[in-house]
């Protein structure tokens, strides 16, 4: 066929138009906002929560978690089955276990023992507390840095959930989604994924809600080993943070530390985790394992299910290590 006849051809032109379209799909999806430190600090300044439950709030989007949230959480419960979210403490060392994460020593006796923890990073399943980040050197409610001493956190400690946390868990499981053992390093989710997991679990994020991100991080460990996660991650990109916000998500988990890694922001490491914690106040679960909690909501072909979880009260505490429980 001629340069002039298929310009005449209608085919030609449909399948042009076809890859132009894909393209332009692929452009935008890459170049979503925010996509700078800047568009961050608009997007910020936009949604943050400081304020809306009033000047002296330390609890943030656990004021969610109603008395009628929690009855309804505990409704959820039909057959009784545990499952715990956390990764057994690893004594190991490796890329995304330091050494000092976790130690354990036995008494001279053998009958005593001491754990050690370090365990904000990649190795250790934990609860940030919402003076774990800051923006602009406030943290969350416009708390300024200096709140925090060598003593501890001076406001928003986790000793703040004492009294624990009872409320819907949900799994959105994006390994699933895409058909795959595992999501590879690197990959991000967007909003478009959130809402298909929705419409495939047939379940919906409201307010109160606990949401916990599987890309299958211990998956793929187990198959190859473990890496950098620090550094390459699967998890949310930045852009689904106003979705967050509007479904009004208390609580983001995952199997990894929440942001895809890189963050594709430039300029900002961690801005899904740094909204949360010191835009929204909105506690995180990071490195939870969810392979059994996979396992167990497919077997019952239900993705929602009761969550109980009670941190370690250290006053002005930045955080606790965690294992939560999810009850279908």
């Amino acid at each position: 066929m001629t340069c002039k006849a298929a310009t005449r051809n209608p085919l030609v032109w449909a399948f042009a138009a076809l890859v132009l379209l894909a393209s332009a799909t692929v452009r935008t999806q890459e170049a979503r906002a925010p996509r700078t430190a800047a568009e961050f600090d608009t997007m910020f300044k936009e949604i943050n929560n400081w304020g809306r439950w009033g000047a002296g709030d330390e609890l943030g989007t656990m004021n969610l978690v109603t008395a009628q949230k929690t009855r309804e959480a505990a409704a959820l419960v039909r057959r009784g089955i545990t499952v715990s979210l956390s990764h057994n403490p690893m004594t190991e060392g490796a890329p995304d276990n330091p050494p000092a994460s976790f130690k354990h020593t036995m008494g001279a006796a053998r009958r005593t023992d001491t754990y050690e923890f370090t365990y904000h990073g990649y190795g250790v399943s934990h609860m940030d507390s919402l003076c774990h980040f800051l923006w602009n050197d406030k943290l969350y409610n416009d708390v300024p840095a200096s709140a925090s001493t060598a003593s501890g956190c001076g406001k928003l400690g986790i000793q703040n959930l004492k009294r624990g946390i009872v409320t819907r868990g949900i799994l959105l499981d994006f390994a699933r989604l895409k058909k795959v053992p595992y999501l590879e390093p690197g990959t991000p989710i967007y909003v478009e994924d959130i809402e298909a997991w929705e419409r495939q679990a047939k379940v919906k994020v409201s307010p109160g809600d606990a949401i916990f991100v599987r890309t299958g991080r211990w998956a793929r460990r187990s198959a190859l080993g473990p890496w950098q996660v620090g550094t390459s991650s699967a998890g949310f990109h930045a852009s689904v943070l106003p979705w967050i916000k509007t479904r009004g998500v208390a609580i983001v988990g995952s199997d990894a530390a929440t942001d895809v890694m890189p963050s594709r922001v430039e300029g900002v490491t961690q801005p899904v985790h740094t909204m949360l914690l010191a835009g929204f106040g909105t506690n995180i679960f990071d490195n939870m394992d969810l392979e059994a909690l996979a396992e167990a909501a497919a077997r019952e072909n239900r993705w929602e299910f009761m969550l109980t979880a009670g941190p370690i009260p250290v006053d002005g505490g930045t955080g606790s290590p965690l294992n939560p429980i999810a009850i279908f």
